[in-house]
């Protein structure tokens, strides 16, 4: 390991939004550090010119984009003495922002390692949600592509623990409608947009309500979803079971796309895994 001659690494958390939320400790990291290295450069300035304070430290940019290249420079600075303060656009760094490159290549080197603890869109959104907060895990943003959306949410279908997740507002409403599909309609939700800013939103809603909404309203701004966690499974009624009601509502004239439907909401199941029961119970030609 390398011997670290006096530097350190500060994790600044920034304001999401309401620059009334800055603290004592954020404002004394930004104008003492030696380094800044800031996810938006124009941002921090920003931030600077809000909180009427000057920043003399060297500023350089670090974002996803030059993250992997500019960790090596940064620990050379560290090892060098220099103390660096990281600062996204908001929140904490590290949790899906910037930072834990450099966190871990600090650590392995020896270089200390702490924090002016500030917002964070994550528990805020967890508090405000009005679901379960007592036990939670966080997704961060799940992949883009259809598929490999589905894959990922069909692993946490039974994850029991409240699900928070960030989400580009372009893409809301089909990641809502591939929750709404996976876990369900009737799982509780909450979207929580432009935190802590003059337009704040919660929408609290079964998922399938959510859909709807996202599509009629094309909600703008970041995003933060927490999702309730699987119910806990009490007497899940047999295959044979769930066949005989998805027959009986058939036989009463309920088409079967809407039978399949009202015995998974009723049941508290996925609707494709009563509809996947239902296929392979239909004799093959």
């Amino acid at each position: 390991m390398i011997e670290n001659v006096g530097g350190r690494l500060v994790l600044v958390g920034a304001p999401l939004g309401n620059v009334g939320d800055a603290s004592a400790r954020l404002r004394e990291a930004l104008t003492t550090a030696d380094v800044i290295a800031a996810e938006d450069t124009r941002r921090l300035s920003r931030l600077a010119r809000d909180l009427d304070i000057v920043i003399k430290a060297r500023i350089v940019s670090y974002f996803e984009g030059n993250e992997e290249r500019r960790t090596p420079e940064l620990l050379e600075m560290l090892l060098a003495g220099s103390s660096v303060a990281v600062v996204t656009d908001g929140g904490m760094p590290s949790v899906s922002d910037p930072g834990y490159r450099l966190v871990r290549a600090a650590i392995d080197a020896g270089v200390p390692v702490t924090a002016a603890p500030g917002p964070s869109a994550v528990t805020t959104a967890l508090a405000l949600s009005g679901l379960p907060c007592d036990r939670f895990c966080f997704e961060g943003f799940l992949p883009r592509k259809p598929g490999e959306r589905r894959a990922r949410l069909a692993e946490l279908v039974d994850e029991p623990r409240t699900l928070v997740f960030f989400e580009a507002p372009h893409r809301i409403a089909a990641t809502l409608g591939a929750l709404a599909e996976v876990f369900g309609a009737s799982r509780d939700g909450a979207v929580c947009r432009e935190l802590t800013k003059t337009y704040e939103e919660i929408r609290r809603a079964p998922l399938g309500d959510l859909v709807t909404w996202a599509v009629e309203g094309d909600p703008r701004g970041e995003i933060t979803l927490v999702v309730a966690g699987a119910p806990a499974v009490v007497g899940r009624p047999s295959d044979a079971d769930l066949l005989a009601e998805v027959a009986q509502r058939e036989s009463a004239g309920t088409h079967r796309k809407d039978a399949i439907a009202e015995v998974a909401k009723a049941h508290n199941l996925p609707k494709r895994d009563v509809y996947n029961l239902v296929v392979a119970s239909v004799p093959k030609r």
